[in-house]
């Protein structure tokens, strides 16, 4: 009997919170990876992202309109360098409204609600760690949660079901001078 309940429990789904955080790169690709496979499922995947412009026409978001998957970029590109930190906070504020809608849509319109740099308005604390872990606690359980970005707060890493961290070992950059290119960065 207990090998029987093994087997149906082997296959059983749950819905994961996953966070890819660290120094290095891969964060956003690796969600991409997990996009493009649960696509590829014909899962139900939404991506929005926190820091990219509302205005870029980033690699991604190219390839996601042709895949017809929703992404929705919520920034307006990278707060570190930003003269206006009053708008990014505000602009954090809205996302984080429109990431409450899809995280509690009702079960079945999405599977997968990836996150893209929502580490970032936590750490800067825009946002509120405690709100998230309650929206993130009263979503349908089979729904899975990806979140990326630097410095993950401990509270969402002790949460989370599964943390990976990208350490950076090399870079082009700071080895040849390389700046970001099509297609690998953006």
């Amino acid at each position: 009997m207990d090998k029987l309940i093994n087997k149906k429990n082997k296959h059983r789904r749950k819905g994961l919170v996953i966070v890819n955080t660290g120094k290095g790169k891969g964060k956003t690709t690796a969600a991409l990876g997990v996009l493009t496979r649960a696509w590829g499922r014909g899962l139900k995947v939404v991506m929005l992202q926190f820091i990219k412009s509302k205005t870029g026409k980033w690699g991604e978001i190219r390839a996601a309109k042709k895949m017809g998957v929703e992404m929705i970029p919520l920034g307006a590109g990278f707060a570190f360098t930003s003269k206006d930190i009053e708008k990014d906070k505000a602009l954090a504020k809205e996302g984080w409204e429109l990431c409450k809608k899809k995280i509690l849509a009702p079960d079945g319109t999405y599977d997968i609600v990836i996150l893209d740099e929502f580490t970032y308005p936590l750490h800067y604390g825009w946002l509120s760690i405690e709100e998230v872990i309650e929206t993130l606690d009263r979503r349908p359980p089979n729904r899975h949660i990806i979140i990326t970005g630097r410095y993950a707060p401990q509270a969402l890493i002790d949460y989370a079901d599964l943390v990976t961290e990208m350490r950076q070992i090399k870079h082009p950059y700071q080895e040849q001078g390389i700046k970001a290119q099509p297609g690998i960065e953006f």
